[in-house]
This record gives C-alpha cells, structure tokens and sequence, in this order.
C-alpha cells in the first residue's frame, strides 16, 4: 500500500532504467512525510516483478509511472544504492510541455505601464506608447521628379521628334518658356509638368521638346510623401531605423515610447570567473550572452556579478533586484548539490515550473517572488541560450506591452538525421548551404549543450515537436533563425 503523504515522481523513469538494464532494479522513496509534514527516512517501495498499486510493473530494462505527487522522488537504482534522500538528488517536478511552461510563465508576467519621451534620433528599436502623427505635408512642395525642363504642359501639346515644340530656355517660368530642374528640385511657380532630358535637345537659346507631356506629368505632389497630420505609427509599433527617417522628414522630433523593461542578470557559480581562469575554473559567458539578448530584445539588462552556489548569497541577489521587470539567475537551475537556485526562489516565493521537457536544457525553473517574475536558466551554455529565447524573451516582450514577433525562417533539406525523444521538444543546432538544387541543413555535430561553438557556427535551429522522433537525411524542414529578429 502506498504510504500516505507519499510524494512521489509524475514521469516515467524507463530510460534511467534502461541504463542499469543489466542490475536489480528496486523504487526508493525520496522521503515519506506524515500528516504534520515530518519527514523520515526512505524504504524501498518495489523490488523487480513487484507491481505497486500507483503504478505499473518493475523490471529490469523497464521503469515504473506513478499517478500522485509533486516532487520527483523515485529513481530506478541497484539495490546497493538506497542512501541519500535530499530531493535534489532524484529529480524534477514533473516535466512540463515547452508551450504550458511558457503559458504559465507569462501568467505572472506584468506588462508595465512606463513610458518616457525619447528623441527621434535614438527611438530605433524602441516601442511606441502613442500614435505619431506628421506635424507637416513631406517633401512640402511640388518638385521634379526627373532631371529635364520644368514647362506649361499645354506649351508641347503635339510635340514630336518630326515636329518639336520649340521652346525658349529660361531662368523663370511664362509661356513658351522652359526652365532646366533636377530631380528633386522645387517646380518653378506657373510649370505644371517637366519634360525629361533625353526628349529635349539644345540649340543656342532654344529647346526642342521631342515628346509632348501631360500636367502634372514628371511631377511630385506637395504631399506625395506624406500628408500633413497623417497617422504615421500607431501605439505598440517597434520602430526601425527607416521609421526614424519618416519621422523626421515629417517634422516629429520626439516619440512617447515605453520604457525598455528592466532585466536583471544573475550569473551564478563558484568556478566563473570574468578572464584569466585557473585550472577547475570557467570564463563566464551565460550572463554576457544573456545581457546582450536583452538589449537586442528591446530590453535593459543589469549584468550582476557572479554570485557564488551559496543559498545566502542568492537570496540576497535576488531579492537586491525584485524592483527590475524580470529577474533571470544562469546557472544553478537543476538538481545536484550545487543546483540552489530553484530551491531559494521557492524560498522567498513559489516556484511555477521546474524542468520542462526540452532539449536542450530541460533543467529550467520559474517562479514568482514579491510579484517579480524570476526565470533560473540551465548553466551549460546552449541550454542557457535555447531557454533564454524560449522563455525570457516572451516574458520580456510581455513586460514591455508588445508581441512576440515570430523569427524568420527558411526551408532547406536536411543533409543527416536528426533524433529526437518522444515527448521532447528538441531545438537541434543546424548549419546552412546553398546548392545547385536548393538549400542544404547540414546538423551540427555536438558532444553536449557546454559546447558554445555549436551556437556560434550554426545559421539557426530545427524545431522537433514533441510528437515527432526525428527526422531523416533529404526530409525538408524548416530552419528557425533565431538570432535575426529582435
């Protein structure tokens, strides 16, 4: 019978299993707790062949389901290994799908409603708070649109290469007269058209129009830009830079844009150091990429220092910056005995996922603490990365007020198999070829989610649902671009 207050793991643990197919396989509770929430020490659960009434036979090579609980706390061992009992050692909460861990993130993601006034010139990238309007009519006069002679279009009605109208060159417009314009310049008052330079020839003080015109022909309107107090942007719109130049041209010199959500970066570990490491201890990268993500992202990011696997230290970190938007700790985010992170968020707060099924980097956790949305990213570079772009860019767009634009992509054929768990979502790092008949996704080949080089050489990544367990060499998918767009 199952002990009451038993907390026990929601996920299968058959592929765990499958590695000591070889040993006895026996179920060891991570701790059983009493109706006062007093834990006590563990008992063996199953031995092979037993089937336990909240789940389903053990075996060798197999594993076991349970039906209760919320932590992990069951791992398939020899019989030799029934010690420890810590929870950080068995395993995850229940491993949520990419799009309800996401979901649920963003439930308790605030979109702020501060806004500031920016001048044009550095508006790019920023988010409009308030519709634009043009203050004047762009270009703001009639001008030429060829290079060639400003005329009365009535002055060439009939004017052909056999028989021109022969006008006489001038410096200001009256009939029969014809004034020498640039592309771009003012129409001299009284001309209505202008007639191109190829339809003309020149003889001492005389031009010979070889093609009639009709108004308004080779002219640009006052307005043909943009009309005066025309809506130029409305509220939410990210500016490019060739909105900036629109702007301007409309006489706008200064936008109301939201203020860039606030991103605190928290990387975390005993072993980082910023340059020059010893043996045992690694240059730290997560927080620098992270930070820089941020900013491309629209977002403010507070690169911290590196904080130590210290609970103390941490909890004093985070709590330092519950004022910005979002705060995101790298690192530290799984379950061994330097993996703090979840645990002190949990402390100061609640926790709303911890491990998702993804790939890589399913050690990801989230949580709320004083109302401040928190996100602990996985340590290994690629799984920091793949989880940044997964969860704190929505969550960073969320807090800005804005949407999540979708990140360009492009089909290719795929060069080798990709591989996938079923259940999974994997995010599989692809290089990109032009060939003669069409584009090539060569795989990146990997030893892990530590290798950062596999980021920096691939052109973006294949998305493998979790209903799919891979794809074959010449199948074609889509490649996701993920460092393209903001």
């Amino acid at each position: 019978m199952q002990p009451a207050g038993l907390d026990v793991q929601r996920e299968s643990i058959g592929a765990d299993a499958r590695q000591i197919e070889d040993e006895p396989v026996c179920v060891v509770a991570l701790e059983e707790v009493d109706e006062d929430g007093v834990g006590k020490p563990p008992e063996r659960l199953a031995e092979p062949g037993h089937t336990p009434p909240f789940g389903r036979e053990v075996e060798k090579g197999g594993g076991l389901t349970s039906e209760t609980g919320r932590f992990s706390a069951v791992d398939p061992l020899p019989l030799a290994m029934t010690g420890a009992h810590d929870r950080r050692h068995a395993g995850f909460r229940e491993r949520a799908r990419v799009a309800e861990a996401r979901a649920s993130l963003l439930d308790v993601v605030a979109a702020h409603e501060r806004t500031e006034t920016v001048a044009v010139a550095d508006a790019a990238g920023r988010t409009l708070a308030e519709p634009t309007e043009a203050a004047r009519a762009a270009p703001g006069y009639e001008r030429a649109a060829m290079d060639g002679y400003a005329v009365r279009a009535r002055d060439t009605f009939g004017a052909s290469e056999r028989d021109p109208a022969v006008l006489r060159a001038a410096e200001t417009m009256g009939p029969d007269a014809a004034v020498r314009v640039h592309t771009g310049s003012e129409l001299p008052d009284g001309a209505d058209a202008v007639v191109m330079i190829e339809d003309t020839s020149e003889y001492g003080d005389d031009v010979e129009v070889l093609d009639a015109v009709a108004a308004r022909e080779n002219v640009g309107a006052a307005d043909e830009d943009v009309a005066a107090d025309q809506r130029l942007h409305d509220a939410g719109h990210r500016l490019r830079p060739s909105d900036l130049g629109l702007l301007k041209e409309s006489g706008v010199r200064e936008v109301s844009a939201y203020d860039r959500p606030e991103i605190a970066v928290i990387p975390t570990g005993e072993e980082l150091v910023q340059a020059d490491p010893e043996p045992g201890e690694m240059i730290e990268t997560n927080g620098l990429t992270v930070s820089r993500l941020v900013e491309s992202w629209g977002g403010r990011a507070r690169y911290r220092d590196v904080v130590t696997d210290d609970a103390d230290a941490l909890r004093a970190a985070i709590e330092r910056d519950l004022d910005a938007d979002v705060v995101v700790t790298t690192g530290g985010s799984s379950v061994g005995e330097r993996d703090l992170t979840p645990d002190v968020v949990e402390s100061l707060g609640r926790l709303v996922f911890h491990g998702v099924a993804l790939k890589p980097g399913h050690p990801v956790a989230a949580g709320v603490v004083e109302d401040t949305p928190v996100i602990c990213l996985p340590g290994y570079p690629v799984a920091c990365i793949v989880n940044a772009v997964q969860f704190l860019r929505p969550a960073l767009k969320r807090a800005g007020g804005t949407p999540v634009p979708a990140f360009p992509n492009v089909e290719a054929e795929l060069s080798g198999k990709l591989r996938s768990e079923p259940g999974v979502r994997t995010y599989a790092r692809v290089t990109l070829d032009e060939a003669a008949d069409g584009r090539i996704a060569a795989p990146v080949h990997t030893n892990g989610s530590g290798i950062l080089s596999t980021v920096a050489l691939a052109d973006g990544w294949v998305v493998v649902p979790e209903s799919v367990e891979g794809y074959a060499a010449g199948e074609t998918v889509t490649v996701e671009q993920w460092e393209v767009s903001p």
